[in-house]
C-alpha cells in the first residue's frame, strides 16, 4: 500500500510520514526529497533556473514514478503537487494508494512557517507575519479544493505527533 501525505506546506507531512511509516514498517518517501536528488539540485534552484511549469511537469513525472511502487511506502508530496496537472485524480486512482489531508490552521501555517522562510521559494520574498497570514489564507482557499479531494482529513492543530499518527493508522485499518 501506498499512504500519500497531502496538504499546506508545514502541515507536518514530512514529519508525520517519517513516523507514521517507522511505526508501519513501511518505507518512506518525500517528493521533494526524491525530486532534489533526481536532478541534483535544490527545488529553489530548479524554480530559479527552470521555472514553476518546468518544475511542476517534473513533479508529475516523478509522482507518477512513485506511485507505479508496489512496495509499501509512506510518500509526502509538496503542498502545491495535488493542485497543478492531473496529480490529484492520478493519487485518487492509485489502486494501492490512500491519500490523508493534514489540516492545519493558518495560524498554525504561520507560526510554522514564520522562521524558515528563506527554506521556501514560495514565500522567501514576504518581509511581515501580515503578509505572510495573508499569503497563506488564500492560497489555503485556492488549495483546500485539491486538499480536501483526499480520501481521508486528519486536523492536526493542538495534537501531538503521536496522536496524529495513531489517527492516521485507525483510519487506514
Amino acid at each position: 500500500m501506498i499512504v500519500v501525505l497531502i496538504g499546506y506546506m508545514a502541515s507536518g507531512k514530512s514529519t508525520i510520514g517519517r513516523i507514521l511509516a517507522k511505526k508501519l514498517n513501511y518505507g518512506f518517501l518525500d517528493l521533494d526529497d526524491y525530486i532534489e536528488e533526481k536532478e541534483n539540485a535544490p527545488i529553489s534552484t530548479i524554480f530559479q533556473l527552470h521555472g514553476e511549469i518546468a518544475f511542476r511537469k517534473l513533479e508529475t513525472h516523478c509522482l507518477n514514478e512513485l506511485l507505479s511502487h508496489t512496495s509499501n511506502i509512506v510518500l509526502s508530496v509538496g503542498g502545491g503537487t495535488p493542485c497543478y496537472g492531473n496529480n490529484m485524480n492520478v493519487i485518487l486512482n492509485t489502486a494501492n494508494a490512500k491519500s490523508f489531508y493534514l489540516k492545519a490552521s493558518v495560524p498554525t501555517l504561520v507560526s510554522r512557517l514564520k522562521n524558515e522562510k528563506s527554506k521556501r521559494p514560495l514565500i522567501a520574498h514576504i518581509e511581515t507575519e501580515a503578509m505572510l497570514t495573508e499569503f497563506i489564507a488564500k492560497h489555503l482557499f485556492e488549495r483546500s479544493q485539491f486538499y480536501g479531494l483526499a480520501e481521508f482529513t486528519v486536523t492536526t492543530d493542538h495534537k501531538s505527533e503521536m496522536d496524529i499518527v495513531e489517527e492516521l493508522i485507525l483510519k487506514l485499518f
